[in-house]
Formats: C-alpha cells, sequence, structure tokens
C-alpha cells in the first residue's frame, strides 16, 4: 500500500523538450515566514528583560538555574492576519481504494456487507482542498482532479480534527480540477476568491495545505507571485507525449508533495489560485504553479451545475505532423515540403461535427476558424474556446492539395 502519494503533478524538464507534467506522491504547503521589513512585523509589547548585568550572565532564577522569560510576545502581520482569515476553510483531501483482503486467512470471512466492504478502504494518497461555498446543508470544496482520480472513497480532514465522507459532485481533466461537497454541519467559513487578473508580480503570495499528507495539515508557506499567465505543458493521459498547455500562476513559495489542490492566497486573505504542480529536479527550486481563481470560478460553477464541463468536439483523434516521417509526409499524406505545421486527422467518428464537415482520415488541418495550427495543442486550444452551435472555417490539406469546410460546432454528447 502508497503511503502520502496523493498524486501531486510534478513539472520536469527534458532535454531538448518543454517542461511535461508527471505524477508524484503528495502536495502542497509550508509554515509561516513574517516579513522582517517593510513595516510587515511588528510586535505589540516590549520586553523588559532586567538589567544589563543579568543579560550578561543570562536569565537565571533566585537558584542560579537558567529559565525562561514570563513576558508572552504577542507579534501580529499581515501574513498572520491573511492566513487566519482562510485556514479553517483549507482541509485536507484523502483518496481511498478498496483493497483486496486475500491473504488473511479468511479472518474477515467470506461475505461482504456495507461496513466490511468500508473496513476495505485504505488510503491511497492524500491531497488538499479548499471550501469555496456553504449553501444549505451542504459545503463545497474545489481540490485537483488528479487528487481524487481512481478513488472509490474520500474522506474530509477539517482543520479541528474532525473527518467527513465527501461526495464528488464533478470533475474536469484538462483544467485539473474538481468539486467536492460535505454536509455544512460543522463548517462555519468558506474562502473568497480573489481577482486574479488584477495580481502584481512581486506581490506576497502565501500557500496553505497538506505537505506529505495529513501529519502536516493546515501547513503554511510564503513567497511572492513569481510570474503571472505563465504557460506550462502537460502530460494528460500519462503517455509521455504534450497533450494540453495549463496557463498558471508561478510562485516561489514552498509547493511540497500534499499541497495539490490547496490555496494560493493574498495578503489580503483571497485566493487567487488552486496550487497544482511544481518542477522537480534537483537544480531548480522555487518553481510552483497554481491554477489563477478566475479560470477556477469559471470551472467549479460549471461542475457545479453540469458535474462536468461542456466543450465543443470535432469528434477525431490527432497527431502531430512532427511526429509523421518526412518519408510519409510526401508519400502518404502528400504534402507540399513548405507545409511544416499542422494536424493530421487520425479516425473520424462516425456522426461527429467533422464527418458532417467532411473531414477524412489523413487530412492535415493547417487553420482553425482563421487561426494557424501549429500542433494538437493550438487546435485542441481553437476548438474549446469555439461556441456550440457556431460555424467555423477550418483549412486543410487532402493529396497535396489545400481545401476548405465549415463545420457547426457541438458537443459528445450530439454524436449518435
Amino acid at each position: 500500500m502508497k503511503q502520502n502519494n496523493d498524486p501531486i503533478k510534478d513539472v520536469t524538464p527534458k532535454k531538448n523538450k518543454s517542461f511535461k507534467s508527471a505524477i508524484l506522491g503528495g502536495l502542497v504547503g509550508g509554515l509561516v515566514v513574517g516579513l522582517l521589513g517593510g513595516g510587515y512585523l511588528y510586535a505589540t509589547e516590549e520586553l523588559d528583560l532586567g538589567d544589563s548585568s543579568t543579560q550578561e550572565s543570562g536569565l537565571i532564577d533566585s537558584n542560579g538555574k537558567v529559565t525562561t522569560t514570563d513576558v508572552s510576545v504577542n507579534v501580529t502581520s499581515k501574513v498572520t492576519d491573511a492566513v487566519k482569515k482562510v485556514e479553517d476553510s483549507v482541509v485536507s483531501v484523502i483518496n481511498m481504494k478498496e483493497q483486496s483482503l486475500e491473504g488473511f486467512g479468511g479472518v474477515f470471512g467470506s461475505e461482504t456487507t456495507d461496513s466490511s466492504a468500508e473496513s476495505n478502504l485504505q488510503t491511497i494518497g492524500e491531497g488538499s482542498g479548499v471550501i469555496y461555498k456553504i449553501d444549505g446543508d451542504k459545503a463545497y470544496i474545489v481540490t485537483n482532479n488528479h487528487v481524487i482520480e481512481d478513488s472509490d472513497a474520500i474522506e474530509i480532514l477539517l482543520k479541528d480534527g474532525t473527518k467527513i465522507k465527501a461526495e464528488v459532485i464533478g470533475t474536469d481533466v484538462w483544467t485539473d480540477l474538481a468539486v467536492l461537497s460535505i454536509p455544512s454541519d460543522n463548517i462555519k467559513k468558506a474562502a473568497t476568491f480573489g481577482n486574479s487578473d488584477s495580481i502584481e508580480v512581486g506581490e506576497p503570495a502565501i500557500a496553505i495545505g497538506s505537505p506529505l499528507g495529513t501529519n502536516f495539515a493546515s501547513s503554511v508557506t510564503q513567497g511572492i507571485v513569481s510570474a503571472k499567465n505563465r504557460t506550462v505543458e502537460t502530460d494528460i493521459d500519462g503517455d509521455s507525449v504534450v497533450d494540453w498547455e495549463m496557463t498558471v500562476i508561478q510562485t516561489d513559495a514552498a509547493i511540497n508533495p500534499g499541497n495539490s489542490g490547496g490555496a494560493l492566497i493574498n495578503i489580503a486573505g483571497q485566493v487567487i489560485g488552486i496550487n497544482s504542480m511544481k518542477i522537480s529536479s534537483d537544480t531548480v527550486e522555487g518553481l510552483g504553479f497554481a491554477i489563477p481563481s478566475n479560470d477556477v470560478v469559471d470551472i467549479i460553477n460549471q461542475l457545479e451545475t453540469d458535474g462536468k464541463v461542456v466543450r465543443p468536439v470535432l469528434g477525431i483523434s490527432l497527431l502531430d505532423i512532427s511526429q509523421i516521417s518526412e518519408q510519409q509526409q510526401e508519400s502518404v499524406l502528400k504534402l507540399p515540403k513548405e507545409v511544416t505545421s499542422g494536424v493530421v486527422v487520425g479516425q473520424v467518428q462516425a456522426g461527429s461535427a467533422a464527418e458532417k464537415g467532411g473531414l477524412q482520415k489523413y487530412d492535415v488541418i493547417v487553420k482553425f476558424n482563421g487561426e494557424d495550427v501549429k500542433n494538437t495543442i493550438s487546435l485542441r486550444k481553437g476548438i474549446y474556446k469555439s461556441e456550440l452551435g457556431k460555424e467555423v472555417e477550418i483549412e486543410y490539406y487532402r493529396n497535396g492539395k489545400l481545401e476548405k469546410t465549415t463545420i457547426t460546432m457541438t458537443t459528445s454528447e450530439t454524436i449518435s
């Protein structure tokens, strides 16, 4: 059984390639660090530790034993104030899988009941989540899709130590987001989202989550916003081929295994991102990534309503031209030599928008809705930002000849 290996995403640079994400154990977190400059950290009391002679010899009692001062220091800062606003809303998310009890000599008997099925559940991963909404008898939590992927059951650990069973409301693999719900009985506070479009590079950024699992729940780390609108390539299906590009906030706040799904907040205590990925390399430090809050809000609203994100589809399988040998480009695709980018149509699904628009196997798409198609990622982005029911123009090569077709964008549900 794996311990504390919730599949936090790790982005590792490889030679001559852009960053690709891989699945590693754990998610994101750290500890509170007050800034010692700029007026961020200040004490509300002055310390009176005695005269100078006492200080020179150390603090000792009447028996000559070293002791501690009875003066307490009340330290407050903008960081601690921000954390207090959010910390009760950040939870641990426990991914549980039913495990076989074979090999235990029949100790548990041969019959399966609901209670025995629950006893078979074992933790296979731990991550973080953020309570963002309380509505009647339910509270809603946002986390990463990879945190809860392949689970048979999910438990939520609140900051006060209470464990609650969670229900999956919806998931989206492309944005790596998921929405869960729990009973709202013990929930007193939900986090608020800030405007991620308004953040500034260099402003403080604070990460809250469960690094290395629930043993370090509610850990806090501090850094800055290192970059906005950073693009990171990801391998969605684990086949070592880049499928998608995520737009993320880059931060140097410590992001560790176990923090995925946790909150990245600003100095006002607003959630500006959901921690999701990091660069993992012996030569790299301080490269963590969070999904911007504006993107998060758009997706979770759809997941709450529909349980999924409804996107347009063409109904074809895709392959980059770069993955086709020059010989096959010439002999099979019959492409002119000047065509160096585009996407090859693999299979065309029956009843799909592509079939209705006349696309065929081995067509090479070079333009979608007026924009050049460089690779499968750019084509997917063009498809997903198009409007359902609207017509788009596609330019493609077939047997060496450039052709055009108009296709009405539909969803996968409309494919017969």
